[in-house]
């Protein structure tokens, strides 16, 4: 696995400086609810997909300061010895719920609760926001791309391009989960499980005299896993009659072309007309190239041969949108083992938070099993059922609509018990199966790249009713 690294203090500075005071005002061991939500879907897509819980389970369990960390805070001349002496013991003992990865999530909805003494809930803050909002993001983008694609493997190309080490590494992890085939990068493959694949890069080519000897060699050496790169010099005249010649002499079990550049619509269709001339129906056709969904969509509607496409930069980085823009909110704190909700208002009314303890019911059609809305209700109200259920979307509150013969499943589970794991973490495998399965109950409508039909989340009578009493509370 790779090198384990002490990330307690990768957090913002202030988390540091409100625990201290929650500490030096008595506070520290309130008990408090944090939520974290997200409030706008990237690219303006109908979904998005939950990631990167495995990796705050593994932050969570693993906090702790050590010596260094606390002659650092020490250094700064701000902390107190009770403080310094409580993070010396540190242990977190919160509890924690969750949306399972590979999950369709909305804007609103509380992915991830935090219940526990405020100076524990509110430190995790960072790291908690850095590892769901990165992974989310790759996750999201990389399900537009495969849907894309209409069935083609997707590979992720893009550790070249990721925004450091660890962006390469845990992206190539959202990747997979969003749906691509594989990875290039070689320690996800180490760490996950996830297939490294690639095939050479122009440099191999070059190195020889010739493409034709440049492929031979790499024929000979890779018989079962030969796809060699024909775009070096000039794809048509010398890189596929080149391929083709090794091609028949060689033989490999396992042949295909990669085209890295130029027209891909045009070069996949004369590329595809020549391999099938030369009895090679056989062989794949994988295209790169700063490729996204609205690329492959287009070149697919072209009618370009494609097998599968090695998609990079923009995947990696979600160039067209790269930030996911979750937030971690208060939403109650307990009192006398009493919830007391708690409320941020804004001039901007998207920037309005779900009050109180909370949980997701996410209902689904009895008959064709696909989802027809989010229910946000506060804990311990019943699920939503009956014969009838009135929805509507909170943020356009004259779109309402009636949904019968349904059930509700309640998406989140619990992780953490007073601060010890109570979840079995799925292998990536079944977290991208599961994936896949909760895309398909979504409709196509909800699905489209672009102008997609707007998801319903809504909240229950009682939340509604809570929300908007407190919004009046705290009128100024």
């Amino acid at each position: 696995m790779m090198e384990k690294r002490n990330l307690t203090m990768l957090t913002d500075f202030y988390e540091l400086t409100m625990a201290n005071g929650y500490l030096e005002s008595g506070m520290a061991e309130d008990m408090a609810c944090f939520d974290m939500f997200f409030r706008q879907i990237p690219d303006g897509g109908g979904y998005a997909i939950m990631a990167g819980l495995e990796q705050v389970i593994r932050y969570l369990e693993d906090l702790k300061f050590t010596e260094e960390d606390l002659a650092y805070l020490k250094s700064k001349n701000m902390f107190s010895q009770e403080f310094l002496a409580y993070l010396r013991d540190f242990r977190f003992t919160c509890d924690v719920w969750a949306v399972p990865e590979g999950t369709p999530i909305f804007p609103g909805e509380p992915i991830l609760t935090v219940r526990g003494p405020v100076i524990q809930a509110q430190f995790v803050e960072t790291m908690i926001l850095l590892l769901i909002n990165h992974q989310s993001l790759i996750a999201t983008k990389a399900s537009r791309i495969v849907r894309a694609a209409a069935g083609r493997p997707v590979m992720e190309f893009g550790t070249r391009r990721a925004h450091g080490a660890s962006a390469a590494i845990y992206g190539a992890r959202a990747a997979y989960i969003g749906g691509c085939a594989g990875t290039a990068c070689a320690v996800a493959d180490r760490d996950f499980g996830i297939a490294a694949l690639g095939t050479m890069a122009h440099s191999w080519v070059q190195m020889y005299p010739n493409e034709y000897e440049a492929f031979r060699k790499y024929a000979e050496i890779y018989p079962d896993n030969c796809t060699l790169l024909v775009d070096t010099y000039n794809v048509l005249k010398s890189g596929v009659p080149a391929a083709i010649r090794v091609f028949d002499e060689v033989k490999p079990q396992s042949k295909g072309i990669r085209i890295d550049s130029g027209d891909v619509a045009y070069l996949t269709k004369q590329a595809r007309k020549m391999l099938d001339e030369a009895g090679h129906e056989d062989c794949k056709i994988v295209v790169s190239n700063s490729l996204d969904e609205y690329i492959i969509q287009d070149v697919i509607v072209e009618g370009a041969r494609i097998d599968s496409f090695g998609v990079g930069e923009r995947l990696i980085t979600a160039k067209s949108e790269p930030v996911f823009g979750g937030v971690y909110k208060l939403s109650a704190l307990e009192r006398d083992k009493v919830m007391v909700p708690k409320i941020k208002i804004s001039e901007n009314v998207g920037k309005i938070t779900n009050p109180g303890f909370k949980t997701v019911y996410r209902l689904f059609d009895q008959d064709s099993h696909k989802a027809v809305a989010d229910v946000i209700t506060l804990d311990g109200e019943p699920a939503p059922g009956g014969k009838e259920y009135e929805i509507f979307d909170p943020q356009a509150v004259w779109k309402r609509k009636k949904v019968s013969n349904f059930y509700a499943r309640n998406l989140r589970v619990r992780i953490f018990d007073q601060g010890r794991r109570v979840y079995d973490s799925p292998t990536i495998d079944e977290i991208k199966e599961y994936c896949r399965v909760q895309i398909s109950t979504l409709w196509d409508e909800t699905l489209r790249l672009e102008n997609p039909q707007t998801y319903y989340v809504d909240l229950s009578k009682e939340l509604w009713e809570m929300k908007n009493r407190l919004i009046e509370e705290n009128k100024l």
